[in-house]
């Protein structure tokens, strides 16, 4: 694996290509976006000596989020990786020692016709990409990676619950799903 630096951004690329399966719009920007947010927070070698060190909160369930997790080794099941899908082509990378953060937008748009002017990503400036921003994330132990730190049971549906993702409510904890009566899915009889 090479450094995480623009010098390197073919190869980058070509590791995100390899693990995402084709080349995209999505796997060039997220390949950028990484190299940007972990040289912005100081991150050297997020996969070895800086692995730790790291999280990323990514907007979006698309290509990108590929390259990110692909270049940082943030994943989900490692609780390195969080994924808020606000449907936006952006991410906020931390440095957990520090507690610098950045959060980073991508500026490209859609054309009337679907399509995007596509820049040359090997050599455009990351100012010219997205907008970059410093951030604060205030993180809580139960966010941070390792075991649970705390484990609770929904009152209606029975399930366990972990992290503090429950919610007291008239003296009670539930779940999301049962407090707000929201469910991706619908059980079926």
């Amino acid at each position: 694996m090479s450094s995480v630096t623009k010098e390197n951004y073919a190869v980058l690329l070509e590791e995100a290509v390899n693990f995402h399966g084709h080349l995209c719009a999505g796997i060039e920007s997220g390949t950028r976006m990484a190299i940007c947010g972990l040289q912005k927070i100081g991150i050297a070698d997020p996969k070895g000596a800086d692995k730790k060190k790291l999280m990323v909160f990514v907007e979006i369930d698309r290509c990108a989020t590929d390259a990110i997790m692909v270049l940082t080794g943030c994943r989900p099941g490692k609780r390195t990786m969080k994924i808020v899908d606000f449907g936006k082509m952006a991410a906020t990378f931390i440095n957990l020692e520090t507690g610098k953060a950045v959060r980073i937008v991508s500026k490209m748009k859609k054309n009337t016709d679907g399509t995007s002017d596509m820049p040359d990503f090997s050599t455009v400036s990351d100012e010219e990409l997205f907008t970059i921003t410093n951030v604060a994330v205030p993180l809580q132990p139960e966010d941070l990676p390792g075991k649970p730190v705390r484990t609770a049971q929904c009152a209606d549906c029975g399930e366990k619950i972990l992290d503090g993702r429950e919610i007291e409510h008239e003296g009670k904890s539930l779940c999301k799903p049962c407090l707000t009566q929201s469910r991706y899915y619908v059980p079926l009889p």
